[in-house]
C-alpha cells in the first residue's frame, strides 16, 4: 500500500514538473519580457511623460488680462453722460521663464536617470528569479535521483528478505528511507514551484503560463580588475547620475529663487468713449480717450535673503551626499567583487574533487551493501554526504551567479 501511494506521489511530482516544459524560455528571452512587460517598469516610464509635459509647461507666456468698465454719472437724473473702457494689460517676468525652463530639462534628466537606475535594479532582481528556478530545478533533481537511489535499494531488500538473506528490520528501515526521500521531493518540487510563481510576477503572460527555463547556473569565469571596476561604476551608476543630478536641480532652484526676487513690470493700453454730457450746468461733448500705463511693484521684500541662503545650503548639501555616494559606489563595487571572487574559488574546490570523491564513496557503499560488506545505515550516510556535497555545490553555484550579478549592478551593467 505505502509502495502504491509512493509511485502514485512520484507520478503527480512528474506531471507536476513537466507542466512547465510547455514553453521554452532562455534568459535573454526572459530579460526582453520582462522589460516589455513588467508593469512596474511600464508605471517607471510614465514620469518621463510626465516630465516631458512639464518641460513644455514651462515654455508657457504670461497671459494678456483684458477689462472691460461702464460707468453711469447720475445721466439718469443729472445727465452727466455714460461712459465704456476697454483695455489690455500684461505682466512682463524678466529672467524667470527662461530659469522654470531650465529647472524643468534639469529634473527631467533626473527622472530619466531614477528610471535608468530602476530598470538597473528590475533586471539584477529578475536575473537573480530566474537563477533561483535554476537552483530550485537542481535541487529537485537530487532529491529525485536519491529517491531513485534508495528506492532501488528497498526493492532489492524486499526481494532479499523474501529470500531471507536479510531480515525485516531492514527491509522496513529500506521502505522507511524511501517514503522520506520521496516526502523530500514532493516539497522540493513545491519550492520549484514557489519559484517561479516568483519569477512570473516579473513579465505578464499572454497565454499560456507554464515555462521551462533554458540554461544552467555554471557560467564562465570573469576575471576583472577591481580599480576598473570602480572606475566603471562612477561613470556607469544610475543613482550617482541620480546624486549628481539633484545637485544640478539644486543650483537651478536657486536661480529661480533669484529670478523670483527680479522686478516685475505690468504694461497697460486702455481706451474709453464718453457720451455727451447734456447738464445745463456744465454740459460737455461726447469724446473718446486713451491709457497707457506702467506699474512696477517695490521688492521690499528682496531685503530678506533667507530662501536664497537656504537654497545655497541645500546646493552644499546635495554636493555632500553626491561625493558620499561615490565612497558608498567604490566600498560596494569592492565587498562584491570580493564576494564573487571567494565564490568562484568555492566552486573550483568542488569541481575538483569533492563532488567526484562524493559520488565515489557512494557507490562503493552501495555495492559493498549489496554484497553483505558494510551496512545500511553506512549507505545511507554515504547518500546523505553525497546529497549534501551536491546540495551545498548548487548553493555555491546559485551563490556565484547572484554575487555575479551584484557585482554587475554595483558597476552599473546590466545583466
Amino acid at each position: 500500500m505505502k509502495k502504491r501511494q509512493g509511485l502514485i506521489i512520484l507520478f503527480i511530482c512528474s506531471n507536476f514538473i513537466s507542466s512547465f516544459a510547455q514553453v521554452q524560455l532562455s534568459f535573454s528571452d526572459y530579460m526582453h519580457l520582462v522589460i516589455d512587460s513588467n508593469i512596474g517598469y511600464a508605471a517607471e516610464r510614465l514620469n518621463m511623460d510626465v516630465a516631458d509635459a512639464e518641460v513644455k509647461a514651462a515654455h508657457v507666456f504670461n497671459d494678456v488680462t483684458f477689462s472691460a468698465e461702464y460707468a453711469n454719472n447720475a445721466d439718469w437724473n443729472l445727465l452727466m453722460g455714460q461712459g465704456v473702457s476697454v483695455g489690455l494689460s500684461k505682466t512682463f517676468s524678466f529672467g524667470k521663464r527662461r530659469a522654470n525652463i531650465d529647472l524643468a530639462t534639469s529634473e527631467q534628466a533626473l527622472t530619466a536617470a531614477l528610471l535608468d537606475d530602476y530598470l538597473r535594479n528590475l533586471r539584477a532582481d529578475a536575473a537573480i528569479a530566474y537563477f533561483n528556478v535554476l537552483r530550485s530545478r537542481n535541487q529537485l533533481d537530487i532529491v529525485h535521483n536519491a529517491y531513485q537511489n534508495i528506492k532501488q535499494l528497498a526493492d532489492a531488500d524486499s526481494v532479499r528478505f523474501a529470500k531471507g538473506k536479510i531480515s525485516e528490520t531492514n527491509a522496513i528501515q529500506s521502505r522507511l528511507e524511501a517514503g522520506i526521500a520521496n516526502n523530500q521531493m514532493v516539497q522540493a518540487a513545491v519550492e520549484f514551484d514557489k519559484s517561479m510563481g516568483d519569477l512570473l510576477l516579473f513579465f505578464v503572460q499572454n497565454e499560456s503560463p507554464h515555462y521551462s527555463l533554458i540554461g544552467e547556473l555554471a557560467m564562465v569565469v570573469v576575471d576583472y580588475n577591481v580599480d576598473s571596476l570602480q572606475q566603471i561604476a562612477i561613470e556607469n551608476r544610475a543613482d550617482l547620475a541620480v546624486a549628481l543630478h539633484n545637485v544640478e536641480v539644486a543650483k537651478r532652484v536657486l536661480k529661480v529663487t533669484h529670478a523670483e526676487r527680479n522686478t516685475d513690470m505690468d504694461i497697460s493700453l486702455g481706451g474709453n468713449y464718453n457720451t455727451r454730457v447734456r447738464n445745463q450746468e456744465a454740459p460737455a461733448p461726447s469724446f473718446t480717450g486713451f491709457t497707457v500705463g506702467v506699474s512696477v511693484p517695490l521688492k521690499l521684500s528682496n531685503l530678506n535673503k533667507g530662501a536664497i541662503r537656504a537654497q545655497e545650503l541645500r546646493i552644499q548639501q546635495a554636493q555632500q551626499l553626491y561625493e558620499q555616494e561615490k565612497r558608498r559606489v567604490k566600498t560596494e563595487v569592492l565587498q562584491n567583487y570580493t564576494t564573487y571572487r571567494g565564490l568562484c574559488n568555492q566552486v573550483v574546490n568542488y569541481d575538483s574533487d569533492l563532488l567526484a570523491r562524493a559520488k565515489e564513496v557512494i557507490n562503493s557503499k552501495i555495492y559493498a551493501y549489496q554484497r553483505g560488506d558494510c551496512s545500511l545505515l553506512e549507505v545511507l550516510d554515504a547518500q546523505r554526504t553525497y546529497d549534501d556535497v551536491q546540495q551545498q555545490y548548487v548553493e555555491t553555484l546559485y551563490s556565484r551567479a547572484v554575487a555575479f550579478v551584484e557585482l554587475q549592478r554595483s558597476i552599473g551593467i546590466a545583466s
